[in-house]
């Protein structure tokens, strides 16, 4: 059994900073990418930042420049932090990791973290 755990989540104003943190744990071989994806009110889950295993990050384009993503391989663990946040930035914010198990590879969610942003 994998879960991913996030935390970090909350209400902030506008400007402000949030730092999220997702936490794998279960009988995992290895992880290749994990990420963050978010769900705005009324809308689709959409890509917010992506890292592989070596480091290497991809960004949503409204994001560019305002979130930064990073990972501790030891401790299966993912993080997004937030800066400059926006109205339009408060959604769910889901953490995701591809991963290997002795069974084979799986595609693992959490269960997602409220960030709501106030004017």
């Amino acid at each position: 059994q994998v879960q991913l755990v996030e935390s970090g989540g909350g209400l902030v104003q506008a400007g402000g900073s949030l730092r999220l943190s997702c936490a794998a744990s279960g009988s995992i071989f290895s992880i290749s990418a994990m990420g963050w994806y978010r769900q705005p009110p009324g809308k689709q889950r959409e890509l917010v930042a992506t890292i592989t295993s070596s480091g290497r990050t991809n960004y949503a384009d409204s994001v560019k420049g305002r979130f930064a993503i990073s990972r501790d391989n030891a401790k299966n663990a993912v993080y997004l932090q937030i800066d400059s946040l926006k109205l339009e930035d408060t959604a769910v914010y889901y953490c995701n990791a591809y991963l290997s198990m002795e069974s084979g590879n799986y595609d693992f969610w959490g269960q997602g973290t409220q960030v709501t942003v106030s004017s």
